[in-house]
């Protein structure tokens, strides 16, 4: 958030300004940064057969990652999002059966489904707060 000299004109000047107007986006870039190393670390711990479904998800993504995607929008579209998720848990339900020939019931590719949505949800909050294309694109509210 930018400093908008207009914000302190709204206050009457008896009442003292909460901190967080009075230094905006102090220290933002360096939390922002330490918020991404501990997704990053946590990420590391996930179970292997989710760091694999992470990976394959990190893929495609990179497919997605341009100037002007929906990655970058300021509020990304639910449905988009549940869609992308969709279309990469049948990505990997195509690959999965091509390699087993076990079936596998329904209800666990909807419980995949959920997990690859959340892990969408996490993929895109790393790119949009400076992961692989931060120093080219950046996320910016309207108006920036």
């Amino acid at each position: 958030m930018d400093f908008n000299p207009k914000m302190l004109h709204t206050f009457p000047s008896n009442i003292p300004l909460p901190y967080y107007m009075t230094y905006p986006g102090c220290l933002g870039e360096k939390q922002e940064q330490e918020n991404l190393r501990d997704l990053e670390y946590l990420q590391q711990t996930y179970p292997s057969k989710v760091q694999k479904y992470q990976r394959r998800l990190a893929e495609i993504l990179d497919k997605l990652d341009y100037e002007g995607s929906m990655i970058y929008d300021e509020y990304p579209d639910r449905y988009c999002l549940q869609k992308l998720a969709k279309t990469v848990t049948q990505m990997i339900r195509n690959e999965e059966e091509e390699m087993c020939e076990e079936d596998i019931p329904p209800q666990v590719w909807n419980n995949l489904e959920n997990m690859i949505y959340v892990l969408t949800c996490n993929e895109i909050y790393k790119r949009r707060h400076g992961g692989k294309r931060a120093s080219v694109t950046r996320f910016y509210p309207c108006g920036q």
